[in-house]
């Protein structure tokens, strides 16, 4: 079980907070302009990192605030906890540079206003003829 620091009421047992997934996932500039698999992508794809990971919880039977927390995932080792909107902090705590994948602004649910990077996707479009005959890939990684 893990010891949680909200920093609005202190340290609390887990069960008063609900993971949140992952942090600094920014939400689409234009999401009326997005392919399904685009939109898809940014809905269901997260990184799974082995290591320092940030992620978002909740106070739920708290404060209710939202707030970040680096973790390391191997050994479960709480590493900093900060504000939703700040930069994501080194394993050190110390704080890194923004690298443009989140806002300063403050939001409840997202830190983020840039859109998905989906450089290796293609949204070329095909013929309704060649699109009947031709089974639908998967994404890379992804298991049929």
């Amino acid at each position: 079980m893990l010891l949680i620091s909200c920093p609005n009421c202190g340290s609390r047992d887990e069960t008063e907070f609900h993971y949140g997934g992952q942090a600094h996932v920014p939400y689409p500039e234009n999401p009326n302009e997005l392919t399904d698999r685009q939109w898809a992508e940014y809905l269901f794809y997260r990184d799974n990192t082995k290591g320092a990971f940030a992620e978002r919880w909740l106070h739920s039977t708290g404060c209710r605030q939202w707030f970040n927390m680096l973790r390391d995932t191997v050994t479960y080792d709480i590493q900093a906890i900060y504000p939703m909107g700040a930069p994501r902090p080194d394993a050190a705590g110390r704080t890194t540079p923004d690298t443009g994948t989140a806002s300063t602004a403050a939001d409840s649910t997202t830190t983020g206003t840039a859109a998905p990077d989906i450089s290796g996707t293609s949204t070329a479009t095909t013929s309704t003829a060649s699109t009947a005959s031709a089974s639908p890939t998967a994404p890379e990684g992804a298991t049929k």
